[in-house]
């Protein structure tokens, strides 16, 4: 056994530390020029990122959340409807329903992937059902032939949730290709991260675009106090942009980097007893935002007191379903209702994985949970 490491869960400023000159001087042409709101960097980064996900358009906004509120409000979604969300998800994924006026349904989780089981939707779908919410969760797309399918059978809207898959692909297509809209986050953690909150929308739909364009800018497009509907302020700055337009330069080495050390868990780990890892499929690359692997309930609160004793930092992704938060108990939900989702609450650990996580780290994480086990 090799000498007790820090291995922080994410480490940022590793990745500052091998761009710091080139993003210190973006910072710098920002502040030098005052092109705080707005401007060319924002323009830049919005005609980027819309490229690299294969979309006509790109609307950035103030985060992740925002963008889901305002694609959920340009397609009408509101009071009356009914959109179904993963039981597995961060909060935002639900929030933006409950926020709109819409309830929330919630669906299961596959038992493999993490992400909604399209299987188990149609059951779901009420009169009142009027979208489906795709999360692509820890860097893997949902199974998108199957929920557009079902969307197209029963003329439903779909929104990509693709807050941790940036630039993740299923059989050739990024994610954010397929729905109606999809919304992305920048927060700083993500795979592509800002040094603050950002967030945008993706479409092909020139109408939801401009929709979309008039809600984030206080009702309007271009033409200032020109406001033709009720809108909110919700903007990427520009220095945010600055930071995420030096990040875009690396982002794809970054994913191809998470990859390969994904691959290098999945070797070190396999045949494990006590460890289930995620599992690849040959039609899709996920960009692994996430490692998120899966031991018995007696024993992974013990294994993760184990690791950081060592100097290794895990996370929990998430130690509380959807239907089972606090914000989401008028529902009625009970334990077991959700029986893949809410078993994820108790087996599933999180292992470091980012782009500058050297591979001596990662078998020195994988030598520590084996010691674990055979203790």
């Amino acid at each position: 056994m090799v000498a007790t490491q820090n291995i922080q869960f994410v480490d940022l400023k590793r990745q500052y530390a091998s761009i710091k000159n080139e993003m210190d001087a973006a910072i710098q042409h920002c502040v030098e020029n005052t092109a705080f709101i707005g401007g060319e960097s924002v323009k830049t980064f919005e005609a980027r990122f819309a490229k690299m996900c294969q979309t006509k358009y790109c609307i950035a906004c103030g985060n992740g959340t925002d963008a889901l509120e305002i694609g959920m409000q340009a397609l009408g979604i509101g009071a009356g409807d009914e959109v179904i969300v993963p039981a597995n998800s961060f909060v935002a994924s639900a929030e933006a329903v409950s926020t709109c006026g819409a309830a929330v349904v919630f669906c299961d989780a596959h038992p493999t992937s993490y992400n909604i089981d399209a299987s188990k939707i149609e059951a779901l779908i009420t009169p009142k059902t009027k979208a489906i919410v795709a999360v692509h969760l820890y860097g893997r797309i949902a199974d998108m032939d199957a929920i557009m399918d079902i969307a197209n059978r029963h003329n439903l809207l779909v929104i990509e949730d693709s807050a941790q898959a940036h630039a993740a692909t299923y059989k050739g297509k990024r994610a954010g290709t397929f729905g109606n809209f999809a919304t992305f986050s920048f927060y700083p953690g993500k795979n592509l991260g800002a040094y603050g909150d950002g967030g945008a929308i993706t479409t092909n739909d020139e109408q939801l675009f401009m929709q979309c364009k008039k809600i984030a800018n206080h009702g309007r497009y271009q033409q200032k106090y020109n406001h033709d509907i009720v809108g909110r302020n919700s903007r990427l700055d520009g220095l945010q942009a600055a930071v995420l337009n030096v990040k875009m330069n690396h982002i794809e080495r970054w994913n191809n980097r998470r990859f390969e050390i994904a691959q290098q868990y999945h070797a070190l780990l396999k045949g494990m007893d006590g460890i289930i890892c995620p599992t690849d499929e040959a039609h899709e690359k996920s960009v692994y935002h996430l490692y998120v692997v899966r031991v018995a309930a007696d024993k992974r609160d013990a294994l993760r007191d184990f690791l950081k004793a060592r100097g290794i930092a895990t996370g929990i992704h998430y130690p509380v379903s959807l239907p089972q938060v606090n914000a989401y108990q008028f529902m009625g939900h009970k334990v077991g209702d959700f029986p893949i989702a809410d078993t994820y609450m108790d087996t599933s650990l999180s292992l470091p994985i980012f782009p500058e996580l050297t591979t001596e780290e990662v078998q020195y994480v994988v030598e520590n949970i084996k010691a674990f086990f055979a203790s």
